[in-house]
């Protein structure tokens, strides 16, 4: 029977009983294994970001369809207490002036958000594939002793 010192925790035979082929044959199937489930950790969590997003996107764009709705009663409302004053044309025209000032400031406002922006990425995986190269340094130098 073997000591716990030579049986690591897969059962494997231990690094003072295995050839250097063999070790060799496990560091590639285990950083293949690894390699897989990396990959599937990153699909899962762009999946479920994507999702969140594509929930986010439909309801931003219905409250933006009523927002429209109201941005019309609005605008109605604007020429009607303007044209007390002045001509309706007039009025329709100052009120159309204002909403185009407000669109070409939020376009350019939203312009530069975006390229501020960065791509979404897989956060837990990356820190995870950081934390695996991090252990595996840490163990190759412990082998090397």
């Amino acid at each position: 029977m073997t000591n716990a010192r030579e049986t690591d925790m897969a059962g494997s035979p231990g690094v003072q009983d295995a050839s250097a082929s063999e070790l060799v044959k496990q560091l590639s199937e285990q950083t293949s294994r690894l390699v897989k489930q990396e990959m599937e950790l990153a699909k899962a969590e762009l999946s479920e970001k994507g999702k969140q997003a594509g929930i986010g996107a439909g309801l931003f764009g219905g409250a933006g369809l009523f927002g429209l709705y109201a941005l019309g009663s609005l605008t109605a409302t604007l020429i009607a207490a303007l044209s007390l004053a002045m001509d309706t044309w007039l009025a329709a025209l100052i009120v159309t002036v204002v909403w185009a000032a407000v669109a070409g400031v939020m376009a350019l406002v939203g312009k530069s958000r975006v390229q501020k922006s960065t791509p979404p990425i897989p956060e837990q995986s990356v820190e995870s594939v950081k934390e695996d190269v991090q252990w595996t340094k840490t163990s190759a130098q412990r082998g090397r002793r």
